[in-house]
C-alpha cells in the first residue's frame, strides 16, 4: 500500500461513545480517519438497514440516524468512499461465539464492508458482569485499541484478507494486561434458555455465566476459551452464506429432478 490507509471508523455503541474516541486516537497515528457512526446506541441490531437516513457532522465525525450497516452503506459509498479498511467498535461487551455474529452490530458492519470487498475488522472489550455497571473511560479501551492498531498496521497488504473477509478482535476485561493475541476460531457452543411466567417468557443467554465461573468446555483454539485466559482473540472469518457442503446438496437435490 502506498501512503497511509484510509480508515472509515464505525460501531453500534454510537457517536458518543467512549469506546469509537480510543479507536479514533489510537487509529489516528496510522492514517486518514473518518467517522461514520450512529447518533444513538444500536446494539444488538444485526444487519438491520434502513432506506433513507438522516446525518449530521459532529466534531467526531458524520452521526447517521441509522444502524451500523447503514453507516458503512452510506460511508463507503458517500460520505468516506474508497476507504482502504472499515474498523467496527470499540464495543462495549464482547462479541463471542458463532451465535453471536449475526446479532451484533459491530460485527454486521465488518459484515456489511466485506461485501464491498473493503477489508474490515470488528473490534470488542469483554467486560465480566460486575463491570457492566461501570461507566467506563476512554482508557479503559486502551488495550484493544492498541491491538486494533497493530491489526491495521500489519495485516493490509499482508495476505491476510486474500483469505478471510474481515477480523473479529475481542480484548479481555480492562483490569487486565492482555497476554499476547492468539489466533481462534469462533466457539460453537451455545446455550440459551427459555421459562414461562404467565403471559412473559424470560430469554437468558447462559455463556456469560459459564465466562464468569470459567466453566467452558470450549478448546483453547476458540475465541471464547482466549479471552477468559486472558488473551487477545483473533478469528478471521469469511461473510456469512458462503455456499459449503455443494457435494451432498447435489445429491438431495437430483432426487427431487428425477422423481
Amino acid at each position: 500500500m502506498a501512503g497511509p490507509p484510509e480508515i472509515l471508523v464505525t460501531n453500534d455503541d454510537g457517536i458518543e461513545s467512549s469506546g469509537i474516541r480510543a479507536l479514533v486516537e489510537e487509529l489516528s497515528s496510522v492514517g486518514s480517519v473518518t467517522v461514520v457512526a450512529p447518533a444513538d446506541n444500536q446494539s444488538a441490531v444485526g444487519r438491520a438497514s434502513s432506506r433513507e437516513v438522516r446525518v449530521q457532522e459532529t466534531d467526531l465525525g458524520y452521526a447517521i440516524e441509522g444502524t451500523p450497516v447503514d453507516c458503512v452503506v452510506a460511508g463507503i459509498g458517500s460520505l468516506a468512499p474508497y476507504p482502504d479498511v472499515v474498523v467496527a467498535g470499540i464495543n462495549k461487551g464482547a462479541n463471542l461465539g458463532m451465535y453471536v455474529l449475526g446479532r451484533s452490530g459491530t460485527v454486521s458492519a465488518a459484515v456489511e464492508a466485506a461485501f464491498f470487498d473493503v477489508p474490515a475488522i470488528a473490534t470488542s472489550l469483554y467486560l465480566p458482569d460486575e463491570m457492566w455497571k461501570r461507566q467506563l473511560k476512554q482508557s479503559d479501551y486502551e488495550h484493544a485499541a492498541t491491538a486494533t492498531r497493530h491489526l491495521v498496521e500489519e495485516s493490509l497488504g499482508s495476505g491476510v484478507f486474500e483469505d478471510a473477509d474481515y477480523l473479529n478482535l475481542n480484548a479481555p476485561d480492562p483490569d487486565m494486561v492482555p497476554d499476547g493475541m492468539r489466533v481462534t476460531r469462533p466457539s460453537r457452543a451455545y446455550d440459551m434458555t427459555a421459562e414461562r411466567d404467565g403471559t412473559w417468557v424470560s430469554l437468558k443467554d447462559r455463556m456469560w455465566q459459564r465466562m464468569e465461573t470459567r466453566s467452558l468446555s470450549d478448546g483453547p483454539e476458540t475465541d471464547r476459551r482466549a479471552v477468559v485466559e486472558g488473551h487477545v482473540s483473533v478469528s478471521a472469518l469469511t461473510a456469512p452464506h458462503t455456499p459449503e457442503g455443494q457435494g451432498s446438496l447435489e445429491t438431495v437435490v437430483s432426487r427431487y429432478q428425477s422423481e
